[in-house]
C-alpha cells in the first residue's frame, strides 16, 4: 500500500505548480488537507488535494488542471500527516511547486486577485470582501464538499462552475517582468534548490514560469523571504497551447522563445507532448511518433509538420472541410489567433484561451492509484 500511495502522490505532484500560465485555481493546502468529510479518513491527508484536483478537472472538463498551492510552514511538521507526506511537501517547496510561508495571511486571495483565478476554500472571506470584492462574484470561491456522485465543488455564489476572469492589470505588470530574490537559493525567484532536497531539484525555473510577486508591502516582494525583489528585465513572451482530443482538453503546454515543442504519439524529444495514452487504435496508427512541432519565430507562433501522414490547419477554428488547409512534408505555417492544428480528426492543438471542452467528459483521475484502504470516498 505504501508504494501505491507514493504513486498517487507522484501523480498529484504533476498537478501542483506556482506557474501563472498553468494554474487553474488557488488553494490553501493547510486548510484543504483537513477536510475529513471528503473521504472520512485521517485528521489530515495530502490525498485530499488529489480528490479536490479531480473535482476541479471534472467541473472544468479538463484533464491535468493544476492548482496553485499556498502552504503554511507549520504543515511541514504537522504530526497528523505521515512522514512521507511531510517529506513530499518539503520537496515541493524546494522545487518551487508550492509557496511555503510562515504567515500566509491573505496570500491565497492575493494570488487569485492578480491571476484572476478561482479559490477552492470553505472560508467565506467576509472580512476581506472590502479589499477583494470579487469573493462575492459567481464562481470565484468554491468549497470542496462531498456530493451525491462523489466529491465536488460548490460555489459560494452562483452556479458551481469555477470562474477565471484573466490576469488583472496589476498582475499583468508584474508578469511582464522577470524578478530576482536576494536569496540566491530562493526556489521561486532565484536559482532554486536551497533546501533539504537540493540535489533532487529538476531544473531552474524558467523566467516565464515565475509566480506573481507579493505586493503586500507596496513593492514587488518575495512572499517567502519577505525581501524586495530586483527587476532584471522583461519576461519572455510565450504561447500557451492546449491539446483537445475527442472534444476534451487533455493537456496544456508552453512554447517559449528558442524552444521547439514536438507533439505526437510518443515524441522522442525531451519535453515533447505525448498523446498515445488518449488515442484510439485508428488515431494511434495515423499519428506519427513525432507529428507536429511548434516554435516561436520573431514572436510569431508557427507549426511544422514532421509526420508521415500529414496534418491540417483549421483557420479560425472552422470545422468546414472546404476551409481545411493541408500541412505536410515539413511545411511550416504561421498560426493566426484562432487557428487549430489537426493531427487527426478530433485530435487538435490550439491556443489555450481559444480551446474549450464539450461532449461527454471522461477525465483521467490523479487518484487512480490510491489504495481503497487509504481513501474511502463518501457518497
Amino acid at each position: 500500500m505504501r508504494f501505491e500511495i507514493s504513486k498517487v502522490l507522484d501523480a498529484i505532484e504533476g498537478r501542483v505548480c506556482t506557474d501563472p500560465l498553468m494554474a487553474r485555481a488557488v488553494v490553501d493546502l493547510a486548510e484543504l488537507v483537513r477536510f475529513v468529510d471528503l473521504d472520512g479518513g485521517r485528521p489530515a491527508s495530502l490525498l485530499r488535494l488529489g480528490i479536490t484536483i479531480d473535482a476541479l478537472g471534472r467541473q472544468l472538463q479538463e484533464d491535468g488542471a493544476p492548482v496553485y498551492a499556498v502552504v503554511h510552514r507549520g504543515l511541514l511538521s504537522d504530526a497528523d500527516l505521515t512522514s512521507n507526506e511531510r517529506m513530499v511537501i518539503r520537496r515541493w517547496a524546494d522545487d518551487g511547486l508550492v509557496e511555503v510561508l510562515t504567515n500566509p495571511a491573505d496570500r491565497v486571495l492575493e494570488v487569485a486577485d492578480l491571476l484572476g483565478l478561482p479559490v477552492l476554500s470553505r472560508q467565506r472571506y467576509d472580512g476581506l470582501a472590502g479589499r477583494y470584492p470579487w469573493v462575492n462574484e459567481p464562481g470565484r470561491v468554491l468549497a470542496p464538499i462531498s456530493g451525491s456522485n462523489g466529491p465536488t465543488l460548490k460555489a459560494r455564489v452562483g452556479v458551481s462552475m469555477p470562474t477565471a476572469v484573466g490576469v488583472s492589470p496589476a498582475g499583468a505588470k508584474l508578469l511582464a517582468r522577470t524578478w530576482r530574490c536576494a536569496e540566491s537559493s530562493c526556489a521561486l525567484f532565484g536559482g532554486g534548490g536551497g533546501g533539504s532536497f537540493a540535489d533532487l531539484v529538476r531544473v531552474e525555473r524558467a523566467p516565464y514560469g515565475q509566480p506573481p510577486p507579493s505586493l503586500r508591502t507596496g513593492a514587488p516582494t518575495c512572499p517567502r523571504h519577505e525581501s524586495r525583489l530586483s527587476d532584471i528585465g522583461p519576461r519572455p513572451k510565450v504561447e500557451v497551447l492546449a491539446i483537445r482530443i475527442g472534444g476534451q482538453i487533455r493537456q496544456r503546454f508552453v512554447v517559449a522563445p528558442d524552444q521547439q515543442v514536438v507533439v505526437g504519439r510518443a515524441p522522442e524529444q525531451s519535453g515533447g507532448i505525448r498523446l498515445g495514452q488518449w488515442l484510439n487504435d485508428e488515431a494511434r496508427r495515423w499519428i506519427s511518433r513525432n507529428h507536429v512541432s511548434f516554435e516561436l519565430r520573431g514572436g510569431e507562433l508557427v507549426a511544422r509538420d514532421v509526420s508521415t501522414n500529414g496534418s491540417g490547419i483549421r483557420p479560425g477554428g472552422s470545422m468546414d472541410e472546404a476551409n481545411r488547409i493541408a500541412l505536410m512534408n515539413h511545411q511550416i505555417r504561421p498560426l493566426g489567433k484562432g487557428d487549430i492544428v489537426e493531427l487527426y480528426p478530433g485530435v487538435q492543438v490550439g491556443r489555450a484561451e481559444k480551446m474549450t471542452s464539450g461532449g461527454n467528459f471522461n477525465p483521467t483521475s490523479v487518484m487512480a492509484e490510491a489504495p481503497t484502504m487509504a481513501i474511502r470516498l463518501k457518497p
